[in-house]
């Protein structure tokens, strides 16, 4: 016999879950459903969310909210810091928040966080939010591989708008509403790519690629919905591709920064293993007709971005200056001939050539003013005219040609677009 009143009101509520379970598989719930009966029935705050902690779902009031916030368990974004809190328990003022993993035949598919501002979490409470965490395993496979074809439709759709096939600019506003979006309205498209040496970085096999895919698509989507519900964003193969709209009444810094918001909203504090991004930035795209284009602007200008700037760069096509014209030129090899020419052994793959072009670089950003390159880069005075002797016996007079200048400025631009 149960004498522990605790044990025996913990047993109960655990009855409790399981008949509100068994009702919310039956008629089809949500998770939501689910938060909301595990909220009632244990008498405590509960979220669903992604692997790196993006709500799902929530049976959490706003006193809840605040007890997370103050254990710094949700970030400025509102993601929970799923990574900081113990399944073990971790302290929430006068209570307990843990976590648990929503897993599926050995896939990681979200986090049940439950949080109880006022004494501990009891352990027959917690085998119950086990048993919620199966349950919503099984409700959030089912979603996936529904959301996984309604995504590929919309996906295949999209881009068959991008390559100008989709048919007439009325049935294609008329087929985009059938998907809640709005695409007769100036809009800016932005292509987001994870960084692949990001990826390299962690030795990932396919299925962590395609998880971490997944769940960097579903970002812009959650996020993106938040701000309207009506932008279309959808992800291919490699990239996901999402069109915002803009204000043409407002100032260009007010429109870049309505863009610059949601980036950084899907960006976040990088935490729970989220993996860092690049973005590229179209021209705005005044009508159905403009979208094909304003596509390439942002793929250009991500690939560009992320070759010149690195990992995690925001992209605008408008600020890629020259390499917007390199990015033109079909043959990598012929701006790799360029270059070689052009600079010759400044152009190799050696520690010594790059150390070179980088000094070449501030002399012709400081317009070969030989002491303030030398400032620029902490070198004495003399460092730099002996650095100024040996460009010139590499290159010809670049300190005094204006026409061999240029072709040296251009050939380093041409460097990092083939890099």
């Amino acid at each position: 016999m149960i004498s522990d009143r605790e044990a025996v009101a913990a047993l109960e509520r655990a009855d409790a879950l399981h008949t509100a379970l068994s009702h919310i598989v039956l008629e089809g719930g949500d998770l939501a459903a689910i938060a909301e009966a595990v909220g009632v029935a244990l008498g405590c705050g509960v979220v669903f969310t992604s692997t790196d902690g993006r709500e799902r779902a929530a049976h959490l009031d706003e006193a809840q909210r605040e007890a997370l916030a103050g254990a710094d368990l949700l970030d400025p974004t509102g993601r929970v810091r799923v990574e900081r809190i113990d399944p073990d328990g971790t302290s929430v003022g006068g209570g307990e928040a843990l976590v648990r993993r929503v897993v599926a035949a050995g896939v990681d598919l979200a986090r049940l966080v439950a949080l109880r501002p006022e004494g501990h979490i009891h352990s027959s409470d917690v085998h119950a939010l086990e048993r919620a965490a199966i349950v919503a395993a099984l409700l959030v496979t089912r979603v996936e591989a529904i959301t996984a074809v309604e995504n590929k439709y919309r996906g295949d759709f999209l881009r068959d708008v991008f390559l100008g096939r989709a048919g007439e600019e009325d049935y294609v506003a008329e087929h985009a509403q059938a998907f809640g979006w709005h695409l007769g309205r100036p809009v800016v498209v932005v292509v987001g790519v994870l960084d692949p040496d990001a990826i390299a970085a962690l030795s990932a096999s396919p299925e962590d690629r395609r998880a971490w895919q997944d769940r960097f698509a579903h970002a812009w989507r959650q996020v993106t919905a938040t701000v309207d519900g009506s932008i279309a964003s959808v992800a291919f193969s490699r990239e996901v591709v999402t069109l915002i709209p803009v204000d043409l009444e407002g100032d260009l810094v007010a429109q870049h920064a309505a863009v610059d918001r949601i980036i950084e909203a899907v960006r976040g504090d990088r935490g729970g293993g989220r993996i860092a991004f690049s973005a590229g930035i179209s021209r705005v795209a005044h009508d159905l007709g403009d979208l094909p284009e304003a596509f390439r602007q942002a793929q250009r200008a991500v690939e560009i971005g992320r070759r010149v700037h690195g990992g995690g760069s925001v992209t605008r096509f408008d600020q890629l200056g020259l390499h917007r014209l390199l990015a033109l030129v079909p043959d990598g090899a012929e701006l790799t001939a360029f270059a070689a020419d052009v600079l010759g052994p400044l152009a190799e793959r050696t520690a010594e050539a790059a150390d070179l072009r980088e000094t070449l670089q501030v002399l012709l950003d400081t317009n070969f003013n030989v002491a303030e390159a030398a400032r620029a880069q902490f070198f004495h005075y003399n460092t730099m005219r002996y650095r100024v002797g040996k460009l010139q016996r590499i290159l010809g007079p670049v300190a005094s040609d204006p026409h061999l200048r240029l072709d040296v400025a251009v050939a380093l631009r041409a460097l990092e677009i083939v890099d």
